[in-house]
């Protein structure tokens, strides 16, 4: 098993026997939830954090972090020739009310993930490498109606002895659905992040506030506990100016980095039944 595989089986292993049990009003299911779950992938050493106990998907998280980079809104710009999974999130007017990529690139006045890079480039050192995804006067608190919040709400970059570190951190994660492929995406950034500065892939942690299993994905969880394989570490070769052609939303960019990690994929057999808790 891979150091990710591991990890996240242990986590799921935790939730299922420590967890509290309580009723999600907003979706009418059940939940087993813990507070403050972390886990930390040293890209370098442990490898590129792509689940392989169940076969999940690939390409729709590739291009989700190409279409945030871009600092697209509108998901019939690129997204859904790749995904249709924020289909049901789309405000009237065709945008995402807190679609990530503009939060990162326009929403605030300021282009934070372009500014992340200048201050790097000019600052290796530099602790202020903060982006927010959160806008405090808009979201959560039972205020502005929207059809999503953000879940992954900041995230911090760094560069100690030449690498490249991501600390992503998440409100709220489901564990069976979104954890793996938060994990996927943003561990893909750290890594599109540190091509473009020209340093090393260091360490991806991930801290979540309420890490939790939906009730409906109780028996998926169980059905993943049992499950071991022999899969060695997978290791990410990106394609030459990544970050440039993902601004410009280079279609073929998707492919060439999914040829790269499905070529290395071997995963168990999907689990059936997880369906997404709206």
């Amino acid at each position: 098993m891979t150091t990710f595989d591991i990890i996240y089986q242990n986590i799921i292993k935790k939730i299922m026997t420590e967890g509290i049990e309580e009723l999600n009003q907003r979706t009418g299911h059940k939940t087993r939830s813990l507070p403050g779950v972390t886990f930390q992938i040293d890209i370098e050493k442990d490898g590129f954090p792509l689940l392989t106990l169940r076969k999940n998907p690939i390409k729709s998280p590739i291009a989700e972090q190409i279409w945030f980079i871009s600092g697209s809104k509108r998901p019939d710009e690129f997204l859904q020739k790749f995904t249709k999974m924020w289909n049901a999130f789309i405000e009237s007017d065709g945008t995402l009310a807190a679609a990530y990529g503009w939060r990162w690139r326009h929403h605030f006045g300021r282009d934070q993930l372009g500014s992340l890079i200048l201050l790097l480039e000019n600052d290796p050192s530099s602790r202020h490498g903060v982006v927010i995804t959160w806008d405090p006067k808009d979201d959560g608190y039972g205020g502005s109606p929207k059809k999503n919040i953000p879940c992954p709400y900041t995230f911090t970059i760094n560069i100690i002895g030449g690498r490249l570190n991501l600390h992503n951190i998440i409100r709220s994660n489901d564990m069976m659905l979104g954890c793996p492929f938060d994990t996927l995406g943003f561990a893909l950034l750290l890594c599109i992040l540190a091509q473009r500065l020209g340093v090393r892939p260091g360490i991806y942690t991930h801290s979540i506030s309420n890490a939790h299993v939906y009730d409906n994905h109780y028996a998926g969880a169980e059905e993943l506990l049992k499950r071991t394989n022999n899969n060695q570490k997978i290791e990410l070769h990106l394609p030459k100016n990544t970050f440039e052609r993902a601004e410009k939303l280079d279609e073929a960019l998707v492919g060439e980095i999914f040829t790269d990690l499905s070529s290395q994929y071997n995963p168990n057999e999907p689990i059936g039944g997880l369906e997404i808790a709206l």
